[in-house]
């Protein structure tokens, strides 16, 4: 089975073509006016114009040909040629229980998997994670989640850069602290400690300390390009010492990470592609893709009628829409991020074999990924049309600019995390709703809670849109919250608790009240939720699906009682199955998006 648009859809489509007309005009959809009817299909207008016809009097054929179909209770002519229609009681029941015997309650599962790489999180070694990178974490997480869940073979890579001049500059900071390390020997080929010399603590205070010096002293800042080039060209001592500021960074990365259910399939970073860069460089110019440029190896990216020398009003010649080369090496000699992108496609090529990458990293960035999957295309990496960048607006304080802290500083993300949990804590303290659970799992349902706060929040926006970082408002478990979601599907779980200590077993499921009627086509409309958050890149058609959701069980509850004395056995029995039926899509829902809900609350 398939959801009821879908179903209506293909008696609509064939209800057109045995018009003569095209099956396309048949497509359906939940109606805009709930009030008046269950769906609606508006190909009329568009058929009767492509034939010539009056779209009211086709709508008069169309109609009666679904109006026969099984599970329609009625057909009416609308307007110029709507045609809204009204599916009986006993289809929504069977349309119910299909979804509650299915394995992804309704959501469906993509025509043509794609093997697809996601791209996301994108953190530097050495600095602790910040604000700016809980879009990357739960917008790439909660993608790599809905593909998988439609059936693509997905890979999650963290992407961590490692590669560049913040390498060199903690080298020779933690050379200046400890330099009778033997990693800073030149002669020493290894073996080196297996315990590294530094905590992330001692990265996070070198690595700024070092950064500003830099700016001001230009001797540091020289000892660290050479160290870097050194590091680069394989020096054993920098690169074993490299490898600790990799373990270290990782290890509290996966802390941060963890609290918000982020994780990845791969923990690669520009470092691991090193070995295919000089290669790779040597062949793009033997196949004559590169070019010499002022002692820079460039790639020209840009195409016909882009960089196109014009004459401005003020009589100055300047470029037209210029598109800057894709710099394969400097005029120093040195690569940078296009040579390693450009070399972590051709690794992710070779080893993964992709049909499609997406790159979820902020907007920002989107001239250079441009001219790297133009590269790409180029040279035959992989084509562009197979590259994606999901670009995302910023997380903003109340004054519209980027979240900081009272400080005015960048805020931590541990440091974010944190102060969710206490305001969640907070929260569930004052409503009450901790009752007589114990501390370990009240801290456990605390995390739950600030999880849900963060990751809704965050993803309950359209992706390319900025928004204001409002933590008390995110962890209400009033309006349109994770919290909220949350107490839902406890409220369910609590509900079908009581029903087994009652005896009350889930039943036939019987559609009769407008409730039930509307609760039933908010179930059925999981699939074009997911499939258009899929097609569109954008997990905010997911959040509005479970909170739609949400809100119709919660009219629902309201209406019809479910287990109340005096509730006739078989409508008991109708109605908490109905609920195991919402429970089971909203966790399946909430689960794409990374949230889980407790037992209890």
């Amino acid at each position: 089975m398939t959801d009821l648009a879908t179903q209506l859809a293909r008696v609509c489509s064939a209800a057109f073509e045995a018009e003569g007309l095209e099956s396309r005009w048949g497509a359906v959809k939940q109606s805009d006016r709930p009030e008046l009817a269950d769906f609606q299909c508006n190909g009329c207008m568009g058929a009767a114009k492509q034939a010539g016809m009056n779209p009211r009097a086709l709508a008069a054929k169309i109609a009666p040909m679904i109006d026969a179909h099984a599970s329609v209770d009625r057909v009416e002519v609308a307007g110029p040629g709507f045609l809204n229609i009204v599916v009986k009681n006993d289809a929504l029941a069977e349309q119910a229980t299909w979804i509650g015997a299915d394995d992804r309650a309704g959501g469906g599962m993509v025509d043509q998997a794609e093997k697809v790489v996601v791209d996301f999180g994108g953190p530097n070694v050495a600095k602790p994670m910040h604000v700016g990178h809980l879009r990357s974490a739960v917008i790439g997480d909660t993608l790599v989640r809905l593909l998988r869940f439609l059936g693509d073979d997905v890979t999650g890579d963290v992407h961590l850069g490692d590669w560049g001049l913040q390498m060199g500059l903690l080298i020779i900071a933690v050379m200046d602290e400890q330099p009778g390390l033997p990693y800073f020997d030149a002669d020493q080929s290894g073996p080196f400690p297996s315990e590294p010399p530094v905590s992330m603590d001692d990265l996070s205070r070198l690595y700024p300390m070092a950064s500003t010096r830099s700016k001001e002293d230009e001797t540091y800042a020289k000892r660290a390009q050479e160290a870097v080039a050194e590091m680069q060209a394989g020096r054993a001592g920098y690169r074993a010492l490299l490898q600790h500021f990799i373990d270290v960074s990782v290890a509290a990365l996966k802390i941060d990470y963890g609290f918000l259910d982020v994780s990845f399939d791969l923990w690669k970073g520009e470092s691991d592609v090193d070995p295919l860069i000089a290669p790779m460089i040597e062949e793009l110019k033997e196949k004559g893709f590169a070019k010499q440029d002022e002692g820079a190896w460039i790639i020209d990216v840009a195409k016909e009628g882009e960089n196109v020398e014009t004459v401005g009003k003020d009589g100055q010649t300047r470029l037209k829409n210029p598109m800057p080369p894709f710099m394969l090496v400097n005029s120093r000699g040195a690569t940078g991020y296009h040579a390693t992108d450009l070399a972590t496609i051709k690794d992710r090529v070779e080893t993964i074999g992709p049909d499609r990458i997406l790159y979820v990293v902020d907007q920002r960035q989107a001239l250079h990924f441009e001219q790297v999957y133009r590269a790409s295309d180029q040279v035959g990496y992989l084509s562009r049309d197979r590259l994606e960048h999901l670009g995302f607006g910023t997380v903003n304080g109340a004054d519209g600019k980027p979240f900081k802290t009272r400080e005015g500083g960048t805020l931590r993300l541990a440091d974010l995390n944190q102060m969710a949990l206490e305001e969640a804590t907070r929260r569930i303290g004052e409503t009450g709703l901790s009752g007589d659970i114990d501390d370990e799992e009240k801290a456990e349902i605390g995390e739950l809670v600030a999880r849900a706060a963060l990751r809704f929040a965050d993803l309950q926006n359209q992706r390319t849109t900025n928004y204001v970082f409002d933590l008390e408002r995110f962890t209400s478990f009033e309006g349109k919250t994770g919290p909220y979601l949350l107490y839902a599907a406890v409220r369910m779980k609590a509900l079908l608790r009581r029903a087994a200590d009652e005896g009350v077993v889930p039943g036939d499921i019987r559609v009769e009240a407008a409730e039930e009627r509307k609760l039933v086509l908010a179930l059925d409309g999981f699939a074009l939720a997911l499939h258009l958050a899929r097609e569109k890149r954008m997990p905010h058609f997911v959040c509005e699906h479970v909170y739609g959701l949400s809100q119709a069980f919660s009219a629902f509850y309201s209406a019809c009682p479910i287990l109340k004395d005096g509730v006739e056995p078989e409508k008991k029995a109708s109605r908490i199955a109905l609920c195991k039926v919402v429970l089971h899509q909203l966790e399946a829902g909430l689960g794409i998006l990374g949230i889980t809900a407790p037992e209890r609350m």
